[in-house]
């Protein structure tokens, strides 16, 4: 069988948490029979080799000739370069680990087109918010029903908070507030006024603001398109597949499947024998992850920073993925204010990470959206050390608060100050939380399961959902 998998970007690209658990699934599938290849959006058309894993890049389009393109069917040029690849390639499947302009609905038809069947898996909330993180405001919890009006609103009222225009006011709540009030206004128009500014042609931020309502009208319409048009649907958390059902999509077309780690989970032989903690040792705290505000690695900073008397330590593993990442960077390492605690680390190889964070007592993760994993907690409990992260999301799926982790609230720097003083206070609750954890589930695992459902797709099965981490078969003829 030969599935070619498609991620948002790949190496020697920066990734991310997907394009990750894609190199280590690409990698696990060749015990099960099947043939995969690497097809992701690139500069260019290319095709190499990665450390064994054959890639096909295909070139996007570097600026799209209709805005409607960044919120609709996809980028055509990529679409026609993705179809030479199919042409040459001949997969009997496609599994979809995106859905960007690159990564699109023009790949579903050009695919069907050809009756290869596409499986898809949503890995970020991209795939069905607008603003990227699943959080309305910027900081409550949203369900994730796509409806035109509040969805643009929410859009428009984060791009308000970042727009230079409202930058003249020194307190916070005031760009906040006028954010809002110029989002509702703005939010409320006609998507008919959007498709009659579109003719005009007009260029620029406040243009692309008063289409909103049109262009996030067709971005839902293109989503459920594109979640239809899939056969099959991977859902790596329950909200995920919460928030696919609220959407309409069928709930026998949705496998519910988490995250694996690839590296071997660390024994309980030598967990055990690093159960040394003490009040005379500073508590070692890691923190991995992009460079980006979503991550929140500033509030854990402020946290830190908070306690000057501490004994505890922040070493930072970041990496920065573009230009932002980068700005950003140079934001993160100025809030840190030359504490002496708080340490930068360059990012290391996805294959150290589990080995690197043996040496620290505790991972942070203080995302301010909702994950749906995230990996690095599956890494840290493979590793055998506890996690301290925010009370959202996958997050919350994976870490049993006071068990085997502590969760926080995410954006009350007061809570993460408060967590974070205990456990550097009580190395005790630390060590407590250590022997409660578990190893991870393994992507051999997560191999042999999606085996199983491309044998289901491509035999026409009928597939039921069951949660994988039950011991239940996933997938069954009825």
């Amino acid at each position: 069988m030969k599935v070619l998998q498609i991620p948002f970007t790949f190496y020697p690209d920066p990734v991310g948490g997907t394009e990750v658990y894609v190199e280590a699934l690409t990698r696990h599938l060749h015990r099960f029979g099947v043939e995969p290849t690497i097809a992701a959006p690139g500069s260019h058309d290319d095709a190499y080799e990665y450390q064994g894993i054959r890639v096909c890049r295909y070139g996007l389009s570097i600026k799209p000739d209709d805005l409607r393109e960044l919120y609709g069917e996809g980028d055509p040029l990529a679409a026609s370069s993705f179809d030479r690849i199919l042409a040459a390639e001949q997969p009997d499947l496609l599994h979809l680990h995106a859905f960007t302009r690159g990564v699109s609905l023009r790949l579903v038809r050009a695919a069907k087109a050809r009756r290869i069947p596409v499986v898809f898996t949503y890995h970020t909330p991209t795939t069905t918010c607008q603003r990227g993180t699943m959080m309305r405001r910027g900081t409550e919890y949203c369900e994730g029903l796509m409806e035109w009006r509040t969805c643009a609103r929410c859009t428009l009222e984060g791009l308000f908070n970042r727009s230079g225009n409202l930058e003249c006011h020194n307190r916070s709540g005031v760009r906040t507030a006028a954010a809002r009030a110029l989002a509702y206004f703005v939010g409320s128009a006609p998507p008919a006024l959007g498709i009659g500014l579109s003719r005009l042609n007009l260029q620029g931020a406040q243009w692309t603001a008063l289409r909103m309502t049109e262009l996030i009208q067709l971005r839902h319409a293109t989503v459920r398109s594109f979640l239809a048009e899939v056969d099959h649907i991977i859902a790596v958390c329950q909200w995920v597949r919460d928030v696919l059902v609220r959407n309409g999509v069928p709930p026998e077309k949705i496998t519910l499947c988490r995250q694996g780690v690839a590296q071997e989970p660390e024994g309980a032989p030598r967990r055990l024998e690093r159960l040394k903690i003490s009040a005379e040792r500073p508590l070692q705290i890691a923190f991995f992850g992009r460079f980006d505000p979503t991550k929140g690695v500033e509030i854990l900073i402020h946290a830190v920073r908070s306690l000057p008397i501490a004994r505890l330590r922040l070493a930072i593993y970041g990496v920065a993925q573009d230009e932002a990442g980068k700005r950003y960077e140079l934001k993160v390492r100025r809030s840190a204010g030359g504490d002496g605690r708080i340490e930068f680390h360059p990012p290391v190889r996805n294959t150290e990470i589990v080995s690197t964070l043996r040496n620290y007592d505790l991972l942070a993760v203080p995302s301010q959206w909702l994950e749906t994993g995230p990996l690095v907690v599956l890494e840290a409990f493979a590793a055998g050390i506890p996690v301290i992260g925010s009370q959202l999301g996958g997050i919350t799926e994976l870490i049993r608060d006071g068990f085997d982790g502590i969760l926080v609230e995410p954006a009350s720097t007061r809570a993460w100050t408060e967590a974070l003083r205990r456990l550097s206070e009580d190395p005790d609750i630390v060590v407590r939380l250590r022997k409660n954890v578990l190893p991870p589930k393994s992507m051999y695992t997560v191999a042999k399961e999606m085996a199983e459902l491309y044998e289901a797709v491509l035999s026409h099965s009928a597939i039921y959902c069951s949660d994988a981490g039950s011991g239940k078969p996933l997938f069954g003829r009825m």
